[in-house]
């Protein structure tokens, strides 16, 4: 019996030793065309010369000031939500599909692999694990048991929004995904004790299941902190297989979307960010309108345009259904192709 459970035990051992070679992180790869990260005195910078952020206390007065829970007007409304099909999310194997879960969370599956953007659970978006901060009006569309196999999570950046503690730690018990993030936010997961990881800088990219992961430039910012603001990358991604998918994050509108299509397009999808945009004055620098989106979506040579981060989180100015209102204003006005526009109800799942 004692030897029995030694071998077994020796198994163990070596089984666990063979899974976690098999896990060791791929080796990031440099991208022609894509500049890495400006840093400066520990702090990353943007590309644009002449950014420049409203000061932390000129925000924070205008969240409290402009808040959506001191407005009597209707600014928020929970959107309608289609169940997504679990059973077929899970048994899909080879449709390049897209669901929208809300917010800056979609559900992404490509060449037989399925991975999250920014995902987010949360009922509210801020410090303390969510005890405190923004409220959220438009539950996720998808139950969090009903996700098929996860096996990446790309995260753009590290506000509150866009990387929840509690959701991810429970994506990395779940699933065990790899995390692929911008510079800095790993040491910030492997403090919560999840590391099965990689990060990047812009420019870099790795290989993951035959999909490629390219980190790409965004114009934002970073800190959950006073005291950590800029310290962490913020990104975009590109992810290329057989066919090609532009997650932009959390971002405001510059030249990098062209450097970024001219170097890696044209795309098939690209999910942009349309809400967030204002008191103009203060979001312009770090948040497109639903106008500067398309042109983005124009400048990258992508095919089809996805609008996310809009009727989820009471983050903004606008009317909750304002954005989308513009976006077909927009598509008017320029005469795009409205079918190639996508603005969906939180669960759908397009195949792309």
């Amino acid at each position: 019996m004692v030897a029995r459970a030694a071998r077994q035990a020796l198994w163990l051992l070596v089984l666990a030793l063979l899974v976690g070679a098999g896990e060791a992180a791929p080796q990031p790869s440099v991208v022609a065309g894509i500049p890495p990260a400006p840093r400066v005195g520990g702090k990353f910078r943007n590309l644009d010369p002449e950014y420049h952020r409203a000061s932390m206390w000129a925000r924070a007065r205008s969240l409290i000031v402009g808040g959506t829970w001191l407005v009597g007007e209707r600014r928020v409304a929970p959107l309608p939500i289609v169940k997504p099909d679990a059973a077929a999310l899970r048994d899909n194997a080879s449709r390049a599909t897209v669901t929208w879960i809300g917010h800056s969370t979609l559900l992404v599956q490509l060449d037989g692999m399925n991975f999250l953007t920014d995902p987010t659970w949360a009922s509210r978006s801020g410090p303390l694990s969510g005890r405190i901060g923004v409220g959220r009006y438009t539950p996720p569309a998808i139950a969090f048991d009903d996700l098929p196999r996860i096996d990446f999570v790309l995260i753009s950046h590290d506000h509150y929004d866009h990387l929840d503690e509690p959701t991810v730690r429970h994506l990395a018990q779940q699933f065990n995904p790899r995390f692929v993030v911008p510079l800095g936010i790993k040491q910030w997961l492997a403090d919560r004790g999840i590391t099965n990881a990689v990060e990047l800088n812009w420019g870099e990219s790795i290989t993951i299941g035959g999909l490629t992961v390219v980190c790409t430039p965004a114009q934002h910012g970073s800190g959950r902190t006073l005291l950590d603001q800029g310290q962490r990358l913020w990104a975009s991604w590109a992810v290329l297989g057989s066919k090609r998918f532009y997650f932009a994050g959390d971002t405001g509108y510059y030249e990098h979307f062209k450097e970024i299509g001219e170097t890696l397009g044209p795309f098939d999808l690209a999910a942009l960010p349309i809400g967030s945009y204002t008191p103009r004055a203060l979001a312009k620098p770090v948040h497109m309108s639903p106008e500067e989106a398309l042109q983005a979506w124009t400048d990258l040579h992508a095919t089809k345009f996805l609008g996310i981060h809009w009727g989820t989180f009471a983050l903004a100015r606008e009317p909750y259904d304002e954005p989308p209102r513009r976006i077909a204003e927009e598509v008017g006005r320029r005469h795009l192709d409205p079918g190639s526009v996508w603005i969906v109800e939180p669960g759908v799942t397009t195949a792309w």
